[in-house]
């Protein structure tokens, strides 16, 4: 299923040809997808274990990981998206709206409290 017309629609044609070139359809289930996604994120996450909250976060030695970790996984999420027939664009979209709508400015500004939490 394409994307609405964007940038991102470009990325996922050439991601979805990407795979279809190297006949890796056969691998790219919803599940193995989403445990590449995981397992990815879990790469990143050993970039800046121990770091703290300390900046900058991605030591300078370790950018171009750090940037090919995060490059994984966005290839991953978009690949998992197409898989599983979700229009990505569209999805940010209603999902930034219904964040809107649950954290207005004037209520959450500066704050890190959860929309039902007093």
């Amino acid at each position: 299923m394409p994307f609405s017309p964007s940038d991102l629609e470009d990325i996922r044609r050439q991601v979805a040809a990407f795979a279809n070139e190297r006949d890796w359809e056969q691998f790219h289930s919803v599940r193995n997808l989403l445990f590449a996604v995981m397992s990815e994120l879990g790469e990143a996450a050993e970039i800046v274990r121990w770091s703290g909250d300390r900046e900058p976060a991605v030591p300078e030695d370790k950018r171009q990981a750090w940037a090919d970790e995060l490059a994984d996984v966005f290839i991953l999420l978009v690949r998992l998206a197409d898989r599983s027939g979700v229009d990505l664009s569209a999805a940010f979209a209603a999902k930034l709206a219904k964040a809107a709508k649950k954290y207005p400015v004037d209520q959450f500004k500066g704050s890190n409290r959860k929309y039902d939490e007093a």
